[in-house]
């Protein structure tokens, strides 16, 4: 179809058209896809998306606009967005922008028009890899080569995260919370202002003595993208402050509590995320609809005898969704309790929170 100004290039070589829009640019990007039927605004602006390029499942996104209110980071640092049709004149009163314009203003480049449901499959089948959004002109021959001279980047953590230290308080605090933001959703954070605590939002690299002198009740550590081993400083932290202050962990923060007690991480084919991964609390037998957004989990083989146990594990594929210290005292999940817009079955894990900073 000559109309087609876009494609996708996979490193095995096969090739999606589409057309562009967004940022008019070129990128090479980890390919994931992302299962939630809506939130799409949630989605491309969370941290943990950093430099991935996301192909949305379900067909039809943009129809709701962008709504300023509705952000969960103020930086759009996603790779690139992949959907099989955009919706460029939003029905919804609360819209300020359109997706296209916000890609735009974002540098995030953007192809419609492209068979998602086979790409999801390819993804499904074959796992996450590179992936190059380019011209349709762009011959096979030099995409597959820009991939393997194109190096994915390590320091996701570093450029998400907080540059200097930033509070966030509540009418009437009850506690005081330290957060390690790396790459933390806002969702998080108006989370533990309703719980009733003020939070100080600190860089990844803030040493464990400086976060002993604000004097918090709790120590919350954030989801973020990348893998949690290339974030050594946050391990140290948690090691140094073990047995110091209640944590509670989240995604990315729940694999670097596991690393800090010594247990191992690896990465998953194709990762999981979506709003729809059921998940067992193996304490109470229940079962959470939960939302999920990562590439790397825990391993199960390694959590006896480091001082912490599974608490959760996802009913689709076994693995570990939540751990938590002997003393109860450290817990953490690999989902998002605090997901908006939802599902919202988890929620009563920042009262757990609350519960162990009164003790």
């Amino acid at each position: 179809m000559s109309d087609y100004n876009k494609k996708l290039i996979m490193e095995d070589g096969t090739e999606y058209l589409g057309f562009g829009f967004g940022a008019d640019k070129e990128a090479v990007c980890e390919i994931v896809f992302n299962t939630s039927m809506v939130g799409y605004q949630e989605i491309i602006s969370d941290p943990s998306y950093t430099d991935q390029a996301i192909v949305m499942s379900y067909p039809l996104i943009g129809n709701y606009g962008i709504t300023d209110e509705d952000f969960e980071s103020k930086l759009i640092n996603l790779g690139a967005l992949i959907v099989r049709e955009v919706n460029e004149s939003p029905s919804n009163f609360r819209f300020t922008r359109t997706l296209s314009e916000l890609l735009e203003d974002s540098d995030v480049p953007g192809i419609y028009g492209v068979d998602t449901r086979k790409l999801v499959r390819s993804i499904r089948d074959y796992g996450s890899r590179k992936v190059l959004i380019t011209d349709i002109s762009t011959s096979l021959e030099d995409g597959l080569k820009k991939m393997a001279e194109t190096e994915l980047p390590h320091d996701q953590v570093k450029r998400c995260s907080s540059k200097k230290r930033w509070y966030a308080r509540t009418s009437n605090p009850k506690f005081n919370v330290v957060a390690i933001d790396c790459g933390m959703k806002m969702n998080i954070v108006r989370e533990l202002n309703a719980h009733g605590c003020n939070v100080t939002v600190v860089p990844y690299d803030t040493p464990a003595e400086e976060i002993m002198k604000m004097n918090p009740n709790g120590l919350f550590i954030s989801n973020g993208p990348g893998d949690p081993e290339d974030v050594p400083e946050v391990i140290e932290t948690l090691k140094t402050l073990k047995g110091e202050l209640p944590m509670f962990g989240i995604c990315l923060g729940h694999q670097l509590i596991a690393l800090s007690y010594g247990a191992k991480t690896y990465k998953l084919k194709f990762g999981h995320r979506g709003g729809n991964h059921p998940v067992k609390d193996l304490a109470t037998g229940k079962i959470e609809i939960t939302s999920q957004n990562h590439s790397y989990a825990v391993d199960d083989s390694t959590v006896e005898g480091t001082g912490l146990k599974v608490s959760h594990i996802n009913l689709l594929d076994n693995t570990v969704e939540g751990l938590t210290s002997e003393d109860g005292k450290v817990f953490s999940v690999q989902y998002h309790p605090e997901s908006a817009p939802g599902p919202q079955d988890s929620t009563y894990l920042f009262d757990r929170f609350i519960s162990n900073m009164k003790m």
